[in-house]
């Protein structure tokens, strides 16, 4: 159970690999903290990404969760070991999830959106930063490294 459970208190949860911490990353997660009064940012396990991505980040978990702990926007930082919102749910109690818009409509996130409704949890869609992602960084620095 999260330390950020309070009474009154909107506990909002996001969670991404956040390999190659970029602006993106950060507007989401400060876009995030403007809309509930706690942040709990689960960030995924090396493992999990290699499972669902079929890559290693290139930034090793400890890392990736050092330096979103050092942001001011977020509360709390924990690993997400399985790609279950509702499990994260039952362990965190949020009251807010946010997701890029990517997601919007995919079946899972439709399943989701359904099954939230029951507790009361919102789903908010943030645009997604074509420009700048993890891996649009990874693929400049391999080209470079190649060249």
């Amino acid at each position: 159970m999260s330390e950020l459970q309070t009474p009154g208190l909107l506990v909002g949860y996001t969670a991404g690999v956040f390999d190659m911490l970029h602006v993106g990353h950060l507007r989401l997660l400060e876009q995030a903290r403007r809309m509930c009064d706690r942040l709990v940012v689960g960030v995924t396990t090396d493992e999990l990404s290699l499972q669902r991505k079929h890559k290693t980040p290139m930034i090793p978990l400890a890392d990736r969760m050092a330096m979103l702990r050092a942001l001011r926007c977020v509360d709390e930082v924990v690993p997400q070991e399985r790609m279950d919102r509702l499990a994260a749910w039952e362990e965190h109690r949020f009251g807010v999830t946010f997701v890029g818009d990517d997601w919007h409509g995919s079946p899972s996130w439709r399943a989701y959106e359904q099954e939230f409704t029951a507790p009361g949890v919102t789903v908010v869609y943030f645009p997604y930063t074509m420009h700048v992602s993890s891996t649009v960084l990874r693929e400049r620095l391999l080209s470079r490294v190649a060249a």
